[in-house]
């Protein structure tokens, strides 16, 4: 993105559609290329401000969210041997009702102290999941992830469409931006499972991790886990 005139601000924003996360895109772009911004001064000493790429931004992301099925198989099956994707793991420990309960509290100190400026993000990943494991708001929770959430999700979208104007959206740079995202998502889909096959190299043969758990580390939840799922069967 840098190489293509992109300012370092719009191109981090651009970066995060590698991870086919919706929410994530709208919040970085929303804080880094609003179109609010001043980056500098013309020659004239008027204030030039970075592009408003929310719109195109979102909608790449949320393209490639709903194109997991479509772009993951490829990248997973030239990567990996059959043998690999046969990889049968050890079950995941027992975790107990007092380290899910923990889990966000601790999560949300640690953010706070670490990144603050992501606290609007995280908290409401931390907030679900308090809501979900702590076992007495099972109303709330259960609100939580079928009204409120469809609510919240058309307001999304009714938000990010109406900032998508003609003469936002329908320019060269949207283009790129499309074409940008799906090269950061693949990378990020390759690079997972890359780092999986690396890490097999320092593991005991019962311990060996099959590799398309790296492609579900893309955030596309659950589509990325479902994938690697149905390529691991």
């Amino acid at each position: 993105a840098l190489l293509l005139d992109f300012h370092p601000a719009e191109a981090g924003a651009i970066g995060i559609i590698g991870g086919a996360d919706g929410p994530t895109a709208i919040f970085l772009s929303s804080k880094l290329a609003n179109g609010l911004n001043v980056i500098g001064a013309d020659a004239a000493g008027n204030p030039v401000y970075v592009r408003n790429l929310i719109g195109p931004i979102a909608i790449a992301a949320y393209s490639y969210m709903a194109l997991v099925p479509v772009l993951q198989p490829p990248i997973m099956r030239l990567l990996t041997t059959r043998k690999e994707r046969l990889i049968r793991m050890k079950p995941p420990r027992a975790v107990g009702k007092t380290e899910k309960a923990l889990f966000p509290i601790v999560g949300l100190l640690l953010t706070t102290f670490i990144s603050p400026s992501a606290l609007p993000l995280l908290g409401m990943l931390f907030l679900g999941n308090l809501l979900k494991e702590s076992g007495v708001t099972k109303r709330l929770a259960d609100s939580a992830k079928t009204s409120l959430i469809d609510i919240v999700t058309i307001l999304l979208g009714i938000t990010v469409g109406a900032s998508t104007q003609a003469d936002v959206f329908l320019t060269s740079q949207s283009i790129l931006i499309f074409v940008l995202g799906a090269l950061s998502f693949m990378i990020a889909t390759a690079g997972g499972i890359v780092f999986a096959k690396v890490m097999n190299l320092f593991l005991r043969a019962e311990n060996k991790i099959n590799p398309l758990i790296g492609a579900a580390g893309v955030s596309a939840v659950p589509d990325s886990a479902r994938v690697a799922q149905m390529e691991g069967l």
